[in-house]
C-alpha cells in the first residue's frame, strides 16, 4: 500500500467522475428493498407511514422496526446510490493513511479511509468506506488531507465504520479520552494532584501546628479546635443556608405533563445515552429493560453500552440480551487511569446525537426524562450546558443502610441542588442522569479521567467557563447502597473526588475569583471544600464532647471553657441541620416511614467522616484509584427477559469483500473478539 504524507497547502480540484457520484436518476430505497424480497408492501407502508410521523430517514425507520437487518438495507443503499457495497476488515486499512484522518470526525461522520489503491490508468485513488451517502464533502476531506485528487467512495454498514476506528485508531482514542484535557488545559486537570504552592503551603501548616503544640501547647491547641469549629461552622452554615433556599422553591426547571404531551416526534433530536458498565454482568439485561421504556422514538435513539476490554464476562451477558439495533457496544481499550470518566470520553467520540445523558447500569429513569430534559434546555437559555434529573433508590426500605442513602439524597436533590439553583451557585452533578449539549460537553473537554468524582468536577468546570447547570423535575431510580464496605468504598471515592476538585480549582485561587464571582468561588469552597473538612473535623468535636463527659474539667486549660460550649454548640446545630433537612426530605418525597430514621442522621454522618479519613490516605497513595461499587446487590434487581431479535440472513454478501455471516450477527462477535484480544 502506498504510505501519503500531508499535502502542501494548495487548492484542491473536485471533480465529478471522481466521486463515482455521475449515476443514472436515483432509485427508491423502498422500492428496491421490496423487489429484493426484503420487504413486503405492507411493511413498507406502515415504515414509509412512521417516517413521516418522526421525519426520520426510512433506512432508521426499518432498522428500529426490525424488519430489516444491516446488511440488508446497506446493500440496497448500495444500489441506490450506485455505489459498490464493503464489508470492511480492520486490517484492510493503511494505518499510513489512517494516520491522516482524526478519529473524532470519522465517527461523528461515519466514513474511514481504506486504502490508496492504483487505478486502470495509472493514477492513484484513495478507498474510502462510508456508512452514509457518498459526499462532496468526503471527496474533498479526503483530498485536502492527502493530496490524492480521485477519491472512490464504497458503502459499509456504521457497525464496520465503528470497528474499524475502534481498532485501527485505537491509540488515538486512548490518548484522547485520557489526556486531552491534561495537554489542552492543564489547569483544569486532575492528572497533577498537588502543584508545588499547595505543597508547600502544606508543610508550613503542619510544620507550624507541630511546632506550635511543642513549644505552647494551650495557645497551639486553642488555635486549633478553633479552627475546627470554624471550619464546621461554616460548613454547616453554608450547607444549612442554601438548602434552606431550596426548601422555598421547587426545581427551577418545572416541566409539565401538558408541556410534553405537546411534543411530536418530528422536532424531537437525536439522543445519545452513554452506559458506562464494568463488572456488571449480572444487571446488564435490566438495562435492557429499562432504557426500553425509556418514551423516544427508537429512530432517534442511541445507546452506547461502552464495555471495558478485561471484562469478557459483561460483554457475554450483553449478547445474552440480545439487544435491539438502536444498542452499540462499544469496547473500550485498556489504559490507566482506569476509570469511568475515561470510559465516557470514549463513548463521547462516537456519540452523534445533538444531546447525550449518562446513566449507570441499574438505572431506572422515568419514561419521560428524556422529554422534559429538553423541555427544559429550551426554557434554560442558551447558556445551559446540563440539565440534572433527580436520584432515588427503589430498595430504600431494604435496610437501615439503604433508608439512610435515601433520606441523604432526597435531602441533596429537592433541597441543596435547588438552593444551588436558585442562588447560582455551582453545582456538582450527580453521577447519572446528566442531560448535555454534546457540542458544549466537548467545549467543556468532556470529563477529566483523572478526577475520580468526575461529575462534581464537571459542573464546576461548567460554571467556571460561564455555563449553568440546572436540575429538572425527573427522577432516575438507582439500586442504594445497602453494604456498609461497599458504601465506604463508594463514599471515600466521592470525598476523594471533591478534595481532587478542590485542590485543582484553587490553584489559583486569585483567578478563580476573578472568574465566577466572590459570592460564587465562596460558594464552591464552603460546598466542595467544606464538605470533606467537615467530615474530617466532626471526629474531633465528638472526641472532645467524650472527653469532657468522661472526665471534666480534663482539657482545661489547654481548651478553654468556652470554645468546649461553643465546640458542644457546633456540635449541636450540625447534628440539627442534618436531622431537620433528613426530616423534610422524607416528608417531601411523602416517605412517612423513612421519617423516624432521620434521628439516626448523625451516626451516618459519622460513617462519612470513616470515609473521609480513607479518602484522604488514597488522596495520598493512590489518587487515581477507581474504587469499584458493586452492584445488583439489592433482592430488588431482576433480570429482564432476552429481547427478540429477527434472525440475520445468511446468503451470500454483495461488493469487494466476502464474510462467512451475516453484519449484525457478526458485528457482536467482532465486538466479543476485540476483548478476547
Amino acid at each position: 500500500m502506498t504510505a501519503l504524507q500531508p499535502p502542501p497547502p494548495g487548492p484542491v480540484v473536485l471533480g465529478a467522475a471522481d466521486l463515482r457520484l455521475s449515476a443514472p436518476a436515483e432509485r427508491r430505497l423502498g422500492d428496491v428493498l421490496v423487489e429484493q424480497g426484503v420487504l413486503t408492501r405492507e411493511q413498507l407502508d406502515r415504515a414509509l407511514s412512521q417516517h413521516d410521523r418522526v421525519g426520520e430517514p426510512l433506512g432508521a425507520v426499518l432498522l428500529a422496526a426490525g424488519v430489516v437487518t444491516r446488511r440488508e438495507l446497506y446493500a440496497a443503499l448500495a444500489e441506490v446510490w450506485n455505489a459498490d457495497l464493503a464489508f470492511v476488515e480492520p486490517d484492510e486499512l493503511d494505518p499510513d493513511l489512517a494516520r491522516l484522518f482524526p478519529a473524532g470526525m470519522l465517527a461523528r461522520e461515519l466514513w474511514v479511509p481504506v486504502q490508496v489503491e492504483r487505478q486502470d490508468d495509472g493514477q492513484l485513488a484513495v478507498v474510502v468506506a462510508t456508512a452514509g451517502r457518498p459526499s462532496a464533502h468526503i471527496a474533498q476531506e479526503v483530498q485536502a488531507r492527502t493530496g490524492v485528487h480521485r477519491v472512490r467512495q464504497v458503502v459499509t454498514t456504521d457497525w464496520d465504520v465503528q470497528r474499524a476506528l475502534r481498532t485501527v485508531w485505537r491509540d488515538e482514542l486512548v490518548h484522547e479520552a485520557v489526556r486531552s484535557l491534561a495537554e489542552r488545559r492543564p489547569e483544569e486537570s486532575a492528572s497533577t494532584v498537588f502543584v508545588w504552592p499547595q505543597v508547600v503551603l502544606g508543610v508550613a501548616l503542619v510544620a507550624a501546628s507541630v511546632t506550635g503544640l511543642v513549644l505552647d501547647f494551650s495557645t497551639a491547641m486553642l488555635a486549633l479546635v478553633a479552627f475546627v469549629n470554624v471550619a464546621v461552622a461554616l460548613a454547616v452554615g453554608a450547607k444549612a443556608l442554601i438548602s434552606t433556599v431550596g426548601t422555598a422553591y421547587e426545581t427551577v426547571e418545572q416541566v409539565t405533563d401538558d408541556e410534553v404531551a405537546a411534543l411530536t416526534d418530528a422536532e424531537l433530536p437525536h439522543y445519545s445515552i452513554l452506559v458506562p458498565v464494568y463488572k456488571e454482568a449480572g444487571i446488564v439485561g435490566l438495562l435492557m429493560r429499562n432504557l426500553a421504556a425509556l418514551d423516544y422514538p427508537r429512530e432517534k435513539l442511541e445507546i452506547l453500552l461502552l464495555l471495558e476490554e478485561d471484562d469478557p464476562e459483561t460483554l457475554e451477558a450483553a449478547l445474552a440480551a440480545a439487544p435491539p439495533d438502536i444498542v452499540r457496544v462499544v469496547v473500550v481499550p485498556h489504559s490507566l487511569p482506569k476509570t469511568k470518566p475515561r470510559a465516557c470520553n470514549v463513548g463521547l467520540a462516537f456519540a452523534r446525537g445533538e444531546f447525550v445523558v449518562i446513566y449507570d447500569a441499574e438505572d431506572r429513569p422515568e419514561p419521560d426524562q428524556l422529554k422534559k430534559a429538553l423541555i427544559a434546555f429550551r426554557k434554560g437559555g442558551d447558556d445551559l450546558v446540563c440539565v440534572q434529573a433527580a436520584l432515588n433508590y427503589f430498595n430504600a426500605r431494604e435496610n437501615l443502610l439503604t433508608r439512610m442513602f435515601t433520606l441523604e439524597y432526597s435531602s441533596w436533590f429537592d433541597y441543596t441542588l435547588a438552593g444551588l439553583d436558585k442562588l447560582r451557585l455551582p453545582i456538582p452533578l450527580g453521577g447519572t442522569s446528566n442531560h448535555f449539549r454534546t457540542d458544549m460537553l466537548r467545549e467543556l473537554g468532556g470529563w477529566d479521567p483523572f478526577n475520580v468524582t468526575e461529575d462534581a468536577d464537571l459542573g464546576i468546570r461548567a460554571s467556571a467557563r460561564g455555563f449553568r447547570v440546572a436540575v429538572v423535575n425527573s427522577t432516575t431510580f438507582e439500586e442504594a447502597n445497602m453494604a456498609v464496605g461497599n458504601w465506604l468504598r463508594q463514599r471515600s471515592r466521592w470525598i476523594k473526588g471533591y478534595m481532587q476538585t478542590v485542590l485543582v480549582h484553587t490553584r489559583h485561587p486569585f483567578r478563580l475569583v476573578r472568574t465566577v464571582g466572590p459570592r460564587q468561588a465562596a460558594g464552591f469552597a464552603l460546598l466542595i471544600g467544606g464538605t470533606p473538612a467537615m467530615f474530617l473535623a466532626t471526629p474531633l468535636l465528638y472526641a472532645m464532647l467524650v472527653c469532657e463527659l468522661v472526665a471534666p474539667g480534663l482539657l482545661v486549660p489547654a481548651v478553654p471553657p468556652w470554645l468546649m460550649i461553643v465546640s458542644l454548640l457546633n456540635l449541636l446545630f450540625g447534628n440539627g441541620v442534618i436531622i431537620y433537612l433528613s426530616l423534610l426530605a422524607g416528608f417531601k418525597r411523602r416517605s412517612y416511614e423513612l421519617v423516624p430514621f432521620a434521628l439516626l442522621s448523625p451516626l451516618y454522618w459519622l460513617l462519612h467522616s470513616l470515609a473521609s479519613y480513607k479518602a484522604a490516605w488514597q488522596l495520598l497513595t493512590k489518587p487515581f484509584y477507581w474504587e469499584k461499587t458493586t452492584h445488583g446487590l439489592s433482592a430488588h434487581v431482576g433480570t429482564a427477559a432476552p429481547v427478540a431479535r429477527r434472525s440475520a440472513d445468511t446468503g451470500p454478501d454483495v461488493g469487494l469483500h466476502s464474510l462467512p455471516a451475516a453484519v449484525d450477527r457478526l458485528a457482536w462477535r467482532d465486538v466479543a473478539a476485540e476483548v478476547a484480544r
